[in-house]
This record gives structure tokens, sequence and C-alpha cells, in this order.
């Protein structure tokens, strides 16, 4: 994406993106129980398969991409044990890359708590079927809200930091109440909280990944980030289920709750850059990677 669009426009490009991919989270679920309820389980495969081939056909169809500066043209990209290690020193020595990606893994594994919607809805809530259903698209309802809501308001955003982490202590915070809730809507509300909040920890932590990785280890980057983006969800929900098994549902959603506030405090008490983070941080950082491209090319 930060080749596609200019740098100006890039937090707008992440928000439109977010919407994207909350509408389809929503949407598509939801059109394959309408074809499976029509006319079967096979006829999704098939749609999932044509609905592959458009990508196949918008990327075919993209013209006019930027080419790479010549510093980048001469590094490998190929997959390799080097390749790898040169992705992971990077993360690990950047600050602000090494804490928005620990704040995504801590939100995640503490605050997993849609893994226990079920037992909510049956034991505790008492709402059935329907109830859980609704319960279950809450995040995704409070997710496409924001997301919309965001696109105007991203780039006005001056401290980025400081709002990056309220939204994750805002998400443990809604964990907590949910966990401590007895009533069907405040629930509802809690989990579309956590969907919003989300949201704008998402578009945040996606604008200082891609603004502070030099182009050329933005992959490597991204690889890494995967680890904490798909680990700490699958860790999470078997946190939360152990937990649960031994103490409670109630009380393993409490405690992740809680246990993702405390990690976002320690993250934000041991990260001073992040703290500190503004967009105009953020706009002198481009502007020097700029000068030093346009000095190479020169």
């Amino acid at each position: 994406m930060p080749s596609l669009v200019p740098r100006d426009h890039l937090p707008n490009a992440i928000s439109l993106n977010t919407i994207m991919f909350q509408t389809a989270s929503v949407v598509g679920p939801s059109l394959g129980g309408v074809l499976i309820a029509a006319s079967g389980v096979g006829w999704v495969y098939v749609a999932n398969a044509i609905s592959f081939g458009f990508v196949i056909v918008a990327l075919l169809m993209m013209r006019d991409v930027p080419p790479r500066s010549p510093s980048e043209a001469g590094s490998r990209d190929d997959v390799s044990l080097h390749a790898a290690l040169e992705g992971l020193r990077f993360v690990f020595r950047s600050p602000l890359i090494r804490s928005t990606m620990l704040l995504d893994f801590f939100a995640t594994f503490f605050s997993s708590a849609t893994a226990l919607l079920p037992i909510f809805a049956q034991d505790i809530l008492r709402v059935g079927a329907g109830g859980y259903g609704w319960l279950y698209a809450a995040p995704a309802v409070g997710a496409v809200a924001t997301s919309a809501a965001m696109v105007p308001l991203t780039d006005r955003i001056e401290r980025r930091g400081r709002t990056l982490l309220w939204a994750v202590a805002g998400y443990g915070l809604a964990t907590v109440v949910f966990g401590a809730s007895r009533s069907f809507w405040l629930t509802f509300a809690c989990l579309a909280m956590t969907g919003a909040t989300d949201t704008v920890s998402m578009i945040i932590r996606n604008i200082v990944r891609q603004l502070e990785t030099p182009d050329r280890l933005r992959g490597r980057m991204t690889g890494v980030n995967m680890v904490f983006f798909i680990g700490g969800p699958q860790l999470g929900e078997l946190e939360a289920g152990t937990v649960a098994n031994w103490l409670g549902a109630p009380f393993s959603v409490i405690s992740g709750g809680v246990g993702c506030i405390l990690a976002t405090a320690w993250v934000a008490s041991s990260t001073p850059a992040l703290r500190r983070y503004r967009k105009e941080i953020a706009q002198s950082h481009k502007a020097g990677r700029q000068e030093g491209r346009e000095a190479g090319i020169q």
C-alpha cells in the first residue's frame, strides 16, 4: 500500500482498507450461510474460488506502479534465513515497531473473549442461539462503524502513540466489563466496544509500521508481524479455555482484560518513544527518508 498511494494519503488508505476488511468479515459469512441454505456447502467453495479470480484480475489490471529506487533494486528479496533474521533484528531494534507488535500480541492473547461466547450465551446470559448470533456479530458491528468514522478522523489524530495506547487499554476495559456483565445489551455494547477499540488500534498500528519501516524491509517486517497477528489469538483462545476450565468463564474473561490493561501499561512505561509519537514526528521521519532516497538517486 505505501507504494501505491502518496504518503500523505496513507492513513486514509489504511482506514479504507480496514473498512473493506471488517465489512468482508461481516458480509462474507452471512452470504456463505445464505448460499449453504440455498444450494449446499459445495457451492460456497465455488464462490470462494471465483472471488480469488477477481483478485487476480485486479492485480493484472494494475498500472503505473512506482518503480523501485536503485538502492532497493539491488536488495535481495528471496526467502531465506538471512532475510528472516534481518527482519527480526529490525523489529526488535526499533522500539516503535516492537511496541506495536507487542500491544497487538498482548491484546489478542489476554482478551480472546469471543472463544467463550457460547458459554456466556447458553449458561450465563441464557439467550439461546439467536442471542449468540447477535453477540458474535457485535465486535464486527463496532468495527465497521468505527472504520467508517476513522476515514475522516485518522489524519486529524495528532498524538498517535497515546491514542494507540488508550485504544488497547479500552479494549481490555471493555473485556473486563463484558466478563462481569449479566445483561445481554450491556454485553453486546461491550463486545461492540472491543471491535471499535481494536479497529482504532489496528489503523494506528499499521500507520506506525508502514511509515517507520524502510521500503526495503517492509516485507520482512510484515512477515514478523504475522507471527504476532496469528499467534496471539490462537494462544489466547488456548489460555482463555484453560482458565475457564479451572476457574470459570467469567473469571477467565475478567482476568484476561486485566492482563491486557497491565500489559499496555508496561509497554507504555517501557517505550517512551511510543508515548511521544505524534503526527509531525512521522512526517519528519518520512521527509528524512525521502531526502535520503533522492540523494541516493542523484
